[in-house]
């Protein structure tokens, strides 16, 4: 995933609420309870680690049992280490207090308490990346040193590993035609990993290395879900099992792909991954980030947006300002000749329709404005206005260039567009031989993009010779 370009914007929900679903996290929560429960006589090892004989005391606070209760107990108090809960007052005593952390769950903002959270996230994150603490201890060699090389395991590679499939499952729920809150099949988010976009049939040693890459993940996910950053549905047991030695025990649908793991972002999920982006130089918008900027910074932020991102952030921009002025705002907004200007003019539309007939008065008032002019008058007719002035053949035209030239912008070569050009040669005969006279900058490329998009060979033909001749005409 490159940082060249900004990725879909998301919808978060309100800091409020992603605080209480922090402080009731499983991790999060026994952290805190440790951080109350450790005092002047709690002893930590070197690493800030609880010594084994606190170990018994720390899983009785939190009310653990069985054999994982003092490893649970000592990553609880790791997290709480990691976060701020508590720091080591002495060490050569190895005491500890509590942590600037605790005060601010307790006593700080929403957003101190998502910054705490944060930082346990972090800790997470590094830890699953990490294999296997029994496979390290086998490989140690005399002098306390891992030898990697036989662990067969790179630290970073790792690291970037889990980045990367973390930064895909974010791109998966804000992409508009992605799951959206619903859950990504494991095999689906370990192959976007390994397996190259354009390949058609992956190879043998790459479903391979994509099979690895699932047990990987399952482990890591069952680490990510109790700080609340997915919801996970781990791989079905029976899959890894020999079926010699232990048959299933009732019927299994083959075809049942949440048997392979699900995982889903939570929501404080969302919010976590695109703070570590934004921390890592992503470009990663969140809907409300325009709500108090001018309408030239809304029209051309949301230019890249989805149909449904695109709406959302014009609705909270929307809610901030008088309608009126609001549509006078977006009309003097989209002017221009810049290569952006005609999706401008298509996104201050698509505002236009939301302010609905109270920005009649300022949408009359650029009728005969050579930019706005044909865009008025569709809105207007769209609304249903009386007195709609009819327009002119020139400004058909250049509005037909301006709206294919935004349509380009927004989407490309969609089907959608090809219909509209197929549409507009068809309903107009002489189209090309009046196109390319068009005074608009676009004109060039929205003509060679006809001849691109029409099926029709000769038709495609006719539309590049129009845009030689609009280039010619333009200089170019």
């Amino acid at each position: 995933m490159s940082d060249s370009s900004p990725l879909p914007p998301v919808r978060l929900h309100p800091e409020a609420e992603l605080a209480r679903d922090a402080l009731s996290t499983p991790l999060l929560s026994r952290a805190v309870r440790l951080a109350r429960w450790a005092g002047p006589d709690t002893r930590v090892d070197a690493g800030g680690g609880l010594v084994d004989e606190q170990l018994p005391a720390a899983a009785e606070v939190l009310g653990l049992t069985g054999d994982d209760a003092a490893a649970d107990a000592s990553e609880a108090w790791r997290v709480a280490m990691d976060a701020g809960l508590v720091e080591v007052v002495d060490e050569q005593a190895d005491t500890v207090r509590a942590g600037e952390g605790l005060a601010l769950l307790t006593g700080g903002s929403p957003h101190d308490v998502l910054a705490v959270w944060l930082g346990a996230l972090e800790a997470v994150i590094a830890e699953a990346a990490v294999p296997d603490l029994d496979a390290l201890i086998d490989v140690m060699d005399e002098g306390a040193a891992v030898d990697f090389s036989q662990l067969d395991w790179d630290p970073e590679g790792e690291a970037e590993f889990l980045d990367g499939v973390l930064g895909n499952l974010y791109l998966l729920t804000a992409s508009e035609d992605g799951p959206g809150d619903g859950p990504v099949p494991l095999p689906a988010l370990a192959a976007s990993m390994i397996v190259p976009g354009d390949m058609g049939e992956p190879t043998n040693d790459m479903l391979e290395q994509v099979s690895d890459a699932m047990m990987r993940l399952d482990d890591q996910f069952r680490l990510l879900e109790p700080i609340g950053a997915v919801a996970y549905r781990p791989v079905d047991e029976a899959l890894m099992a020999d079926p010699e030695e232990e048959p299933p025990a009732g019927p299994v649908d083959e075809t049942d792909v949440s048997r392979y793991g699900m995982v889903r972002l939570t929501p404080l999920g969302l919010y976590g991954l695109r703070a570590r982006l934004l921390e890592a130089g992503f470009e990663a918008p969140a809907v409300g980030d325009l709500a108090d900027k001018g309408a030239d910074v809304l029209l051309d932020g949301s230019a890249g947006y989805g149909p449904r991102a695109a709406r959302a952030e014009t609705e909270q921009w929307l809610d901030r300002r008088e309608p009126v002025t609001a549509a006078r705002e977006l009309l003097s907004a989209a002017r221009g000749s810049d290569p952006g200007a005609p999706l401008r003019r298509l996104r201050c539309q698509q505002a236009l329709s939301l302010v609905g007939a109270q920005a009649e008065p300022a949408v009359r008032e650029v009728l005969d404005d050579p930019e706005l002019g044909g865009l008025a008058r569709v809105w207007l007719t769209e609304l249903g206005a009386a007195d709609v002035p009819a327009p002119s053949e020139d400004l058909v035209f250049w509005l037909t260039i301006d709206t294919v030239a935004a349509q380009l912008a927004a989407e490309g070569n969609s089907e959608e567009l090809q219909a509209l050009v197929e549409g507009l040669a068809q309903q107009h005969g002489g189209f090309f031989a009046a196109a390319w006279r068009v005074e608009h900058p676009a004109t060039p490329d929205v003509l060679e993009a006809m001849g691109r998009l029409h099926p029709d060979k000769k038709i495609a033909k006719e539309a590049r010779k129009a845009a030689f001749k609009a280039r010619s005409q333009q200089g170019g």
